[in-house]
């Protein structure tokens, strides 16, 4: 309670020994602390050094001698010694006036969300443009260690199967904008993500048993290839690693350390394998599987047989865990119908009569 007689505790120079005391003002103005009974600090408001008010927290009035006189009587303190608001005086205002830090709060979401929504997207091309060519690399080849050892199993595909479905691989890989050179395609048994196929950011393309099994044809599943090689292309899997890592990195600044969260992003086969495409992305390399059939020869609608397949057996809902963040399957085989037929109107009009 505020008064001209103040409360507290004093401390003797160089000293922690505890002494009950209060604070008063003297006759001249100066600032008088006793104990016992007895005076034993005294000096002008002006060379007291007074601590800044924060919220509840005591007071200290530290006297020219050395000495130390500590109260939580706040109010006290500023009647007594005439001080005026200061920037802490404003902070604890502020959390004495709890609604007030609705507005903080509100600010706070607001600033995440335009990080998350105009920074971090930015900050995603910028790390793509300046990633060294050894990175995909190192995440390709730790990221798929990672899924051997706790997803993938060796492929059970007999050598032949295998054999054929590589050397189509490497023609079709031949026309992409990299170069059958930079890509390299294993193949695996799927267990828990079943019929699948993904590609990782230094060019590893992996393919499961069960897709094979799945798919109508190998030109099915040369149409799937197609749709891997279009994300190695467009660098897709490094943006969604980078995008991933940018919002680990907005939640840590956000809630403080969150764990090994980097390392589970960058190197980690199961977070790879939990991330999505974003659908223009999805789209994109639909058309771009398209684009590399029929430059191959093949047939450009391959891919929806396969995907005619799967929405056969699992429907637009329950689809294998990384398929089942891809657009509608029968939206994607309206669009890459639609995207075929173009293409072949197109070479129409353009070949010579």
């Amino acid at each position: 309670m505020a008064s001209d007689r103040i409360e507290g505790a004093w401390y003797p120079p160089g000293a922690s020994q505890r002494n009950a005391a209060h604070l008063r003002a003297g006759p001249g103005g100066e600032l008088v602390v006793e104990t016992g009974g007895a005076e034993v600090a005294r000096a002008a408001n002006a060379d007291i050094e007074l601590s800044d008010r924060i919220a509840a927290a005591p007071r200290r009035l530290s006297f020219p001698d050395g000495s130390l006189f500590e109260t939580a009587d706040n109010d006290g303190v500023d009647l007594l010694t005439g001080a005026q608001a200061s920037a802490s005086g404003f902070i604890a205002r502020l959390e004495q006036f709890r609604p007030r830090l609705f507005v903080f709060a509100a600010i706070a979401i607001a600033l995440s969300y335009a990080v998350y929504r105009f920074a971090v997207p930015v900050l995603v091309e910028v790390a793509v443009a300046v990633t060294p060519p050894a990175v995909p690399g190192v995440i390709g080849r730790s990221a798929l260690a990672s899924l051997d050892q706790a997803v993938l199993a060796p492929s059970e595909l007999p050598a032949a199967k295998q054999a054929a479905i590589r050397s189509q691989f490497e023609a079709l890989a031949a026309y992409s904008q990299l170069g059958a050179q930079a890509y390299s395609l294993n193949f695996r048994k799927g267990g828990s993500i079943g019929p699948n196929a993904f590609a990782l950011p230094d060019g590893s393309l992996v393919l499961t048993d069960e897709l094979v099994q799945l798919a109508a044809d190998d030109e099915a599943v040369l149409g799937v290839l197609g749709h891997e090689i279009a994300h190695v292309e467009g660098k897709h899997t490094l943006r969604q690693i980078y995008r991933a890592a940018g919002v680990a990195g907005l939640i840590m600044l956000i809630g403080g350390d969150i764990g090994a969260a980097g390392e589970d992003v960058l190197v980690q086969g199961s977070a790879l394998a939990a991330m999505s495409y974003s659908r223009k992305q999805e789209t994109a390399s639909d058309r771009r599987s398209v684009e590399l059939m029929l430059a191959a020869g093949q047939d450009p609608l391959a891919i929806v047989g396969f995907f005619e397949k799967l929405n056969e057996r699992y429907g637009d809902m329950g689809l294998p865990s990384m398929l089942s963040t891809h657009p509608e399957t029968l939206r994607r085989i309206d669009d890459v119908r639609a995207y075929a037929a173009e293409l072949k109107a197109k070479a129409g009009q353009a070949a010579p009569n």
